[in-house]
């Protein structure tokens, strides 16, 4: 399916601008996460492959680089990364270190469709949804609230985890190649090329998912940690509530018992363990319920194997795992 895609945007692109053999080396790519470097994967396709910090199982989070690491994103022609308000460590290793070459944050990319987390109180309400751009970078780490442990997330913060709205993901994918382009110019056309097969590729995931999940929007669910907004939105789906409201700090008795009581209340159809976080907590949670246990999300994608399929599978196993839990 790829080599068609490609073969027909090549036939629509001027006889000139079809790329000749590739004169130029690419820029060393290095990415940030799982789903990052999938995308760029996508982008560069035979010119190259882009570099991954994050090792495999690691929090997203919260991460410590090896000195190797540190070396590699020192030395990268290109630092493609979601952004701040996802990997505060890397800022502050790229504080460190001095970097001096550019670096692509995706959540700042034109035509990204943002969220902040007071959204999910304001379903109803898709005033503040759409192409926020104006929002300030620094605080999404740092404003945090202080309920019993200490590290939810501010109401008023970004939601990082755009990509869950394959709308975002394919944005993401003409930001890359316009990057790259710019970067290295020889190879601009293929890079325009592949970002769009890809993008189509996508966007027929895209509809085969919603056809999945377009009769359970009416049947809540609760997940792990907040991180599911991107992708409730999108699909029209319902979160009754997460067990963690922040990215790394265990929930407490107050937030568990709350959660306790939407479940027995019949508040939610399933709840959702996920990669990463203590399994106990989800059993702790819907002690005295009938609520059902479903399969473990992997929202970042670091359990799945790197690669330019990872964003593909990533996408096809969340919905799967929500929709096989909620179909019952």
């Amino acid at each position: 399916m790829r080599l068609a895609l490609a073969a027909l945007i090549a036939a629509t692109l001027p006889l000139a601008a079809l790329p000749l053999a590739a004169q130029a080396a690419p820029p060393q790519v290095l990415t940030d996460t799982p789903v990052v470097q999938s995308l760029a994967a996508q982008v560069m396709g035979d010119l190259g492959q882009p570099g991954l910090l994050l090792d495999r199982g690691a929090d997203p989070h919260n991460f410590q680089l090896r000195p190797s690491q540190a070396t590699a994103l020192r030395d990268a022609g290109l630092l493609v990364q979601v952004g701040p308000e996802l990997t505060p460590w890397l800022t502050r290793a790229l504080d460190g270190i001095g970097r001096k070459g550019p670096v692509l944050a995706l959540l700042t990319a034109e035509g990204t469709t943002l969220r902040r987390f007071g959204d999910a109180a304001q379903a109803h309400d898709h005033s503040d949804h759409g192409h926020d751009h104006d929002h300030d970078h620094d605080h999404a780490h740092d404003d945090h609230g202080h309920d019993d442990h200490g590290h939810d997330h501010s109401p008023d913060a970004i939601d990082p985890h755009a990509w869950l709205d394959p709308a975002n993901a394919q944005v993401w994918l003409k930001a890359i190649a316009a990057e790259l382009a710019r970067l290295d110019p020889e190879n601009a056309t293929t890079y325009t090329a592949n970002a769009a097969v890809a993008a189509a590729e996508i966007a027929a995931l895209d509809g085969a998912l919603a056809a999945e999940l377009a009769a359970l929007g009416g049947r809540p669910f609760v997940v792990f940690h907040d991180a599911y907004g991107y992708l409730a939105d999108h699909y029209g789906l319902t979160i009754a509530g997460a067990i963690a409201l922040g990215d790394a700090a265990a929930p407490g008795a107050a937030r568990l018992g709350a959660i306790r009581d939407t479940l027995r209340q019949g508040g939610a159809v399933c709840i959702f363990p996920e990669a990463q976080h203590d399994p106990a907590l989800v059993a702790t949670a819907t002690e005295s319920t009938a609520t059902r246990v479903g399969g473990r999300l992997d929202p970042a994608g670091t359990t799945l194997e790197p690669g330019p399929g990872l964003y593909a599978d990533l996408m096809r196993g969340l919905v799967t795992t929500i929709a096989d839990c909620l179909k019952g």
